[in-house]
């Protein structure tokens, strides 16, 4: 790790989803309840009191069950969400693949799609143009990059999306459940550009129920539970606290 200040910092994050108590069947009946002060909301913390540093080069595992908080970890980190308390600092460029389809016009094709989210990104159409041929080598999406990516399947959807995301080299890659699906020689190609992100100094936060992903790719996890950090250590002892926990419960 190194000695300059974080690349990542949380401070005492937490999140809140504010959840209509009414099942309200239309937009009328909600605007109406809305006009006579009638609705009624309970609250669901998604994150409580999250404090968390990483720097230049980790990699951090994030474990836990459904519902958990994980990927509203991610999305925060990302900036998609704004923490209800707290403070989140994130210095540099930030490559997230958040869920699978994200950023995704499914009726345009593989090759315009990879367009449209090397845009988001930030990337130049220049870029994109020097980049394109690797992208869809890396992706091995040839014979269907010029067709609707509604026709994909999740594991062509995460292969295109990883080989998109990772063509440049980020100062963070967020990953959730990208490693969850797709086939061996992807997988191991993946993992093989993840460890040279590494090496070169980008921050890696992954997300995946194939705890063994994380053992292998993590070297420090993080296992959440309601929200709150559980466990936070080397990957293999939280991994190994977590599946404890779980094959009890």
């Amino acid at each position: 790790m190194s000695h300059d200040r974080p690349v990542i910092a949380l401070e005492a994050v937490s999140l809140r989803y504010r959840l209509a108590k009414q099942k309200i069947p239309s937009l009328k009946e909600y605007a109406i309840h809305w006009m006579k002060g009638a609705l009624e909301y309970e609250d669901l913390w998604a994150l409580r009191e999250v404090s968390l540093a990483l720097g230049r080069g980790e990699s951090l595992g994030i474990v836990g069950r459904n519902g958990a908080g994980k990927s509203t970890l991610l999305k925060v980190i990302s900036r998609v969400l704004k923490p209800t308390r707290g403070s989140v600092a994130v210095r540099g460029a930030v490559a997230p693949i958040l869920e699978l389809g994200t950023g995704f016009d499914h009726e345009l094709t593989g090759h315009e799609n990879v367009y449209l989210n090397a845009l988001l990104l930030g990337r130049t159409r220049k870029e994109i143009d020097e980049k394109l041929d690797a992208i869809v080598e890396f992706s091995g999406l040839h014979e269907f990059i010029r067709s609707p990516v509604r026709n994909y399947s999740s594991g062509m959807l995460a292969r295109l999306g990883f080989a998109i995301a990772t063509a440049w080299v980020p100062d963070v890659l967020i990953l959730d459940e990208v490693l969850s699906v797709g086939d061996a020689r992807f997988l191991r190609r993946s993992e093989r550009r993840m460890e040279e992100f590494r090496e070169q100094g980008t921050t890696i936060l992954l997300v995946s129920h194939a705890v063994e992903a994380v053992r292998e790719n993590c070297r420090r996890a993080i296992w959440l539970d309601k929200g709150r950090i559980e466990a936070h250590g080397p990957a293999g002892d939280v991994i190994d606290r977590y599946l404890a926990f779980s094959e009890s419960g």
